[in-house]
C-alpha cells in the first residue's frame, strides 16, 4: 500500500514504558490537537493520529469508518449464525479497547475476522455454538499471550515462524476449504445466488471508489432485495423483534476437540495484525514497531471478550485503512466515533433480525466471491513475499498443504478430530521448517 503521508512526517520515538499498563489519564488519552483550523487539509498534509478536524468533520469521517467496516463485520455472523447485533456490539467495544491499549497510536478498527468462518462452522456441526464460542475465547487468549511475547522479545521470531510461503498457504487453505459450504448455499437458491454474485462482479468493475470496497455487502443487499420482491424472505423474526434492547449474550463452553479447530486462526490473526500495523506505520510515517506486541495483545483481548459474550472474533480491518488512505485523516478520534457508533447501532434487535433473514441463495453468491477472494489473498501474500516456487521445497509444501486443506483430509484420534485446515497448517509450518533445515544442512556438507 502506497503511503500518502510526506516522507518527513514526525516520528514518535519508542517508549519502553508505553502500553496498556503505563501511566496517563483518560483525559489525556482522549485529547487531540486541532489540525490547522479544523476545516481543511492542505496539499501534502495529513491529519495525524494525535490530531483531529472539527468535531462535525471528525464525526463524518467516523461514520465513513462505520460504513467501511459494516459489510465485512456483518457477513461473519450472517454466515455463521451468530447474533449480528452482538457481533457489532463487541466490534465497537473491541475497537475502543484497542485504541486504549495502544495509547491512541495505532488507528485501526476491529471487525469480524473471516478466518473464524471455517472453524466456527465445524465446531457448530459437532458441538453447537457454545463450543464454537469457546474456541473463539481460547484463540483470543493465545493471541493475547503472543502479543505479550512479541512485546518482550520482538517480532523476529514471528517472521521466522511465518514466512510468506507458510502464511500465504494457510490463508489460501482457510478460504478454499469453504468451497463446499458456498456450493451448498448456492444450490438452495441458484437464481438469487447468480443475482448476488453478478451484482458483486458489476460493482467491482464499475466502482473504483468507496462503493467498490463494500461491493460484497452491496451485492448481498441487492440479492436480498430481489429475493424479497419474489416473496422468498421470511420476515416473521423481523416483525417480532424489538426496536431497542440490549444485545443477546451467549456463554461459551469449552471442549478441546472443538478448540483445536481454531488453532490455525491464531496464525492468520498474527499475520493480519502485523501486516496492518506495518501498513499504518507506512501511511502515517511513524515508527510503530514498539506497538506491534500491544496491537496483537489488544486484538487478543477483544477476541476473548467477544467469544465470552457471543460475538465473533476480531481483527484489524484493511477496509478502514483504505478510508484513511482516501481521506488522509489518521486521527484516532474518528475511530472513537466509529467504535461508539457501532455500539449504539448494536442496540436494535430489529436491525439484527433483518440481517438474520438473509436468503440462503444470497449467502451462496457471497460465499463464491468471498471465500475465493480469501484464497486469492493467500496467493497475493506469496507474490508480495516473492516466494520462489522454482524451489522444490516451497513447491512441495504449498502443493501438499493445499490438497490436504481444500479436500478437508481429516483424521480422528479418540475424541479429537483434526480437520483439513489443521493438518494443512501443520504441514506448512512443520514441513517447511524440517525440509528447509535438511536442505540447508545438505548444502553445507
Amino acid at each position: 500500500m502506497r503511503a500518502t503521508s510526506p516522507s518527513n512526517a514526525p516520528e514518535i520515538p519508542a517508549k519502553s514504558g508505553s502500553g496498556p499498563f503505563s501511566g496517563g489519564s483518560i483525559v489525556s488519552l482522549l485529547s487531540w490537537k486541532l489540525h490547522g483550523t479544523g476545516k481543511t487539509i492542505g496539499a501534502g498534509e495529513v491529519v495525524s493520529t494525535d490530531e483531529r478536524l472539527s468535531w462535525p468533520r471528525t464525526i463524518g469521517v467516523g461514520l465513513q469508518h462505520i460504513a467501511a467496516m459494516f459489510g465485512a463485520t456483518f457477513l461473519v455472523p450472517i454466515i455463521t449464525g451468530l447474533p449480528p447485533t452482538t457481533t457489532l456490539f463487541f466490534s465497537g467495544i473491541g475497537t475502543l479497547l484497542f485504541l486504549t491499549i495502544t495509547r491512541n497510536r495505532v488507528p485501526s478498527y476491529l471487525g469480524s475476522s473471516f478466518a473464524f468462518l471455517a472453524p466456527i462452522a465445524a465446531a457448530v456441526s459437532k458441538g453447537g455454538m457454545a463450543q464454537a464460542l469457546g474456541g473463539v475465547v481460547v484463540t483470543g487468549i493465545i493471541l493475547a499471550l503472543v502479543g505479550l511475547a512479541v512485546r518482550a522479545a520482538g517480532i523476529s521470531w514471528i517472521n521466522w515462524l511465518l514466512p510468506p510461503l507458510v502464511t500465504g498457504t494457510i490463508v489460501m487453505v482457510i478460504g478454499l476449504n469453504l468451497a463446499g459450504a458456498a456450493k451448498n448455499n448456492f444450490a438452495k437458491g441458484p437464481f438469487i445466488g447468480i443475482v448476488t454474485l453478478g451484482s458483486i462482479a458489476l460493482i467491482s468493475v464499475i466502482s473504483r471508489g468507496f462503493l467498490g470496497r463494500i461491493g460484497i455487502f452491496v451485492g448481498l443487499v441487492i440479492g436480498y432485495l430481489v429475493a424479497s420482491l419474489q416473496g422468498d424472505v421470511n420476515y416473521d423474526g423481523v416483525k417480532a423483534a424489538k426496536w431497542f434492547a440490549a444485545p443477546h449474550f451467549t456463554s461459551p463452553s469449552f471442549n478441546m476437540s472443538a478448540v483445536v479447530l481454531f488453532l490455525p486462526v491464531v496464525l492468520v490473526l498474527i499475520a493480519e495484525n502485523v501486516g496492518h500495523v506495518k501498513a499504518v506505520a507506512a501511511m502515517t510515517g511513524k515508527n510503530l514497531d514498539d506497538q506491534m506486541g500491544m496491537a496483537l495483545f489488544a486484538d487478543g483481548v477483544a477476541t476473548t471478550l467477544a467469544g465470552a459474550g457471543g460475538g465473533s472474533g476480531t481483527t484489524t480491518y484493511a477496509e478502514n485503512i483504505g478510508v484513511m488512505a482516501a481521506t488522509r485523516v489518521y486521527s484516532t478520534a474518528a475511530y472513537w466515533i466509529a467504535g461508539t457508533g457501532a455500539i449504539v447501532l448494536s442496540l436494535s434487535p430489529k436491525f439484527g433480525a433483518v440481517l438474520s433473514a438473509t436468503p440462503v441463495g444470497a449467502l451462496g453468491g457471497v460465499g463464491v466471491a468471498l471465500f475465493g477472494m480469501i484464497g486469492v489473498l493467500g496467493a497475493r501474500i506469496w507474490i508480495e513475499g516473492k516466494v520462489d516456487f522454482a524451489n522444490s521445497t516451497n513447491l512441495l509444501i504449498a502443493a501438499s498443504a493445499l490438497i490436504i486443506g481444500i479436500s478437508d483430509m481429516s483424521w480422528t484420534r479418540g475424541d479429537y478430530t483434526f480437520n483439513g485446515i489443521i493438518n494443512a497448517t501443520l504441514v506448512a509450518i512443520v514441513g517447511y521448517r524440517v525440509l528447509s533445515a535438511i536442505s540447508k544442512a545438505r548444502s553445507e556438507m
